[in-house]
């Protein structure tokens, strides 16, 4: 086979590996948003407590899982993937079967921890004796997680990401079923003690799991690999699994602490929002609890989907990154660093200000009709989401340019401007204030990082100045459409029910798609994520 033919290969595998790992993402967020619906709906009187409960409980298991993975399944990616190159599978299947023991142990150890100190985080949060129970109920996921992670990490390295897709989805799936089908017989048809279903709901991930392992199983006993890795003992191989641990927990921790800054940032508003409006206010921890939900828990079903894409350019983009400055290809780096800094601008920007203009249908559909400060708590979460976005997008970048001590700092320096801001914010805007202050937190590392990388590779900022310019431009037609479209409809048809809700975003959103896509064709923005498929919508819609 030739080097060229080699290469094509190669493109081809990571088109496709991309192609399934984002959709086993996006449906997996999806399908984590949708069955709040129902599942509000259910909860009655008790949903944002609920929700809040729910919230709460997540954001520190969200933790647990970052910690107790300590980036392992990438490393094993990386290590099958490079033992299978040099044509010896032998080391990396036994390489595997020891980490996957070291793992077992790791999260049995974070499992007892979350386990005994749920009380603590519990009173932490201000979520009273009620999170407690949550927090259990996810300990047993937190046991099992890691260990699944090392088998996706495993057919990673084979350049094998269906398994790995749809592992991810059967998770999601038969979760989401446990959830609706506890919560709807606990509220509807025994007790409906909203805390017992909280926790059933929680448990879910656990119960999730079960689903996720047994794809990963299969496709282990399909392509003959299920008795390499749990058949009879190996004989020894020539390798020290010991340093390479360590090695990889050396090499995953600036990924972890950079990589969990949203977890971090929301962490940090769990812990200090209720102490602090309990001493400025005279809220019920259970009206505390509702505004919590409000700013936090309920926007972020919504903005974690939009996070995701983010993600997903991040991810595709970082191997090409650093073999582009290991081969010092500045040129090639510096591109690539401004077409993913352009494709994030051309989806992020009208993505939120679409968001923006249908958050009340938008909330409605999930939550129902918005009360109180929840609307306006809502649409500034979602606008905050392009500024995660953007770090979510640099700080991987700037790693992979091997500058990881600076990208902590940076992160650091977020985090104590986060703390500094966070309570006077709180006084003086009260549950405005904690969104406001990630926001002004994050600016600093994302500038720092913006410069750094600049600095690095040299990339052009005014093709991003551009760009994002003629963003806002297209931005503001389609908003200007949008907002007379919304108008015209709301003569006819008023958004007060989850029914119409659906209508108006699903019309609207049609035009707001329909109006930017034509938009970014006609200006050519839309190369640049489409390549030559743009040329030939082009054609088909005679706008050559």
């Amino acid at each position: 086979m030739s080097d060229k033919e080699t290469k094509m290969t190669q493109q081809e595998q990571m088109v496709r590996g991309t192609a399934w790992l984002t959709a086993g993402n996006f449906i997996s967020r999806l399908l984590g948003a949708v069955y709040i619906i129902p599942w509000y709906a259910w909860m009655g009187k008790y949903a944002a407590e609920a929700n809040a409960l729910f919230g709460m409980g997540y954001e520190i298991y969200a933790l647990f899982l970052l910690i107790s993975t300590v980036g392992i399944p990438v490393a094993v990616a990386k290590q099958v993937s490079k033992y299978n190159t040099l044509g010896d599978p032998k080391k990396s299947t036994y390489l595997v079967r020891k980490i996957l023991h070291f793992m077992l142990g790791l999260g049995a150890i974070f499992a007892v921890i979350m386990y005994m100190g749920s009380p603590v985080f519990a009173s932490m949060s201000r979520g009273g004796q009620d999170l407690v129970p949550v927090l259990r109920s996810l300990t047993l996921a937190v046991l099992v997680f890691p260990s699944m992670s090392v088998l996706r990490g495993f057919f990673q390295g084979f350049n094998n990401l269906k398994p790995y897709a749809i592992s991810q989805i059967a998770e999601q799936v038969v979760r989401v079923i446990w959830m609706l089908l506890t919560a709807f017989f606990i509220m509807k048809m025994s007790s409906g003690d909203y805390v017992d279903a909280v926790t059933q709901s929680t448990f879910a991930a656990f119960v999730g799991m079960f689903a996720g392992i047994a794809v990963l199983i299969y496709f282990l006993w399909e392509n003959d690999l299920l008795d390499a890795l749990f058949g009879k003992k190996p004989e020894r191989v020539d390798i020290d699994t010991k340093d390479l641990l360590i090695e990889t927990v050396k090499e995953a921790i600036p990924f972890i602490v950079t990589g969990s800054a949203i977890q971090v940032f929301k962490l940090i508003d769990q812990f200090t929002f209720g102490n602090s409006m309990a001493l400025f206010t005279h809220y019920s921890d259970r009206e505390l609890k509702v505004m919590f939900a409000y700013f936090s828990t309920n926007p972020g079903k919504v903005t974690m989907i939009l996070i995701a894409v983010a993600t997903a350019i991040a991810g595709v983009g970082i191997p090409l990154l650093t073999e582009n400055f290991v081969k010092k290809d500045k040129k090639a780096a510096a591109r690539l660093v401004v077409n993913n800094l352009q494709m994030l601008m051309i989806f992020i920007i009208p993505a939120i200000i679409g968001a923006v203009i249908l958050a009340k249908p938008l909330y409605t559909i999930f939550y129902g009709l918005p009360q109180g400060q929840a609307l306006g708590l809502f649409i500034v979460s979602l606008l905050q989401t392009i500024i995660l976005a953007i770090y979510t997008v640099l700080a991987p970048m700037l790693q992979a340019l091997f500058e990881n001590r600076k990208a902590i700092r940076y992160f650091i320096y977020g985090v104590i401007a986060k703390f500094v801001l966070q309570v006077p914010l709180i006084y003086f805007l009260q549950a405005y204030g904690p969104i406001l202050a990630t926001t002004f937190a994050l600016f600093i590392p994302i500038i720092l990082m913006y410069l750094q990388i600049q600095k690095i590779t040299g990339f052009n900022r005014t093709a991003i100045r551009r760009t994002s310019l003629l963003v806002l431009i297209l931005t503001a037609i389609m908003t200007v459409v949008v907002v007379l479209a919304t108008w015209l409809l709301g003569l006819i048809l008023s958004d007060n029910s989850r029914i119409a809700s659906l209508i108006y975003i699903t019309v609207i959103g049609f035009i707001g798609i329909v109006v930017y896509g034509i938009l970014a064709l006609a200006t050519h923005l839309l190369d640049k994520m489409l390549g030559t498929k743009a040329v030939s919508l082009r054609r088909k819609l005679h706008m050559n």
